[in-house]
């Protein structure tokens, strides 16, 4: 996949990530926040310390357990980046009551 050019990225973006995550490596969030940068793109980046990857999904310290995989619940950044993406979406079609 060839990376984002000058002006190519049309859409706002907003990446709301669990700093924890074992998933991604630092430098995989480094090289796309660098290309969003190079591109020219309207885009957020915001991480949620201690969160695990899946941190807005209720069940998955289940998940976690049952495939032995590094996914959590994290009550505290689910409820900070739901409040964000709705700051967001209220942001982008200029309405009071999103979501």
């Amino acid at each position: 996949m060839a990376p984002a050019e000058q002006g190519s990225v049309k859409a706002k973006i907003l990446v709301l990530h669990g700093s924890d995550d074992k998933f991604i490596t630092g430098a995989q969030i480094e090289a796309f926040k660098n290309e969003m940068k190079h591109a020219g793109a309207d885009f957020r980046f915001i991480a949620y310390p201690g969160a695990l990857h899946s941190f807005t999904n209720p069940e998955a310290d289940e998940y976690g357990k049952k495939f032995n995989i590094p996914v959590a619940y994290n009550a505290e950044a689910d409820k900070k980046s739901w409040e964000e993406l709705n700051r967001f979406l209220r942001q982008i079609f200029n309405n009071k009551n999103a979501v």
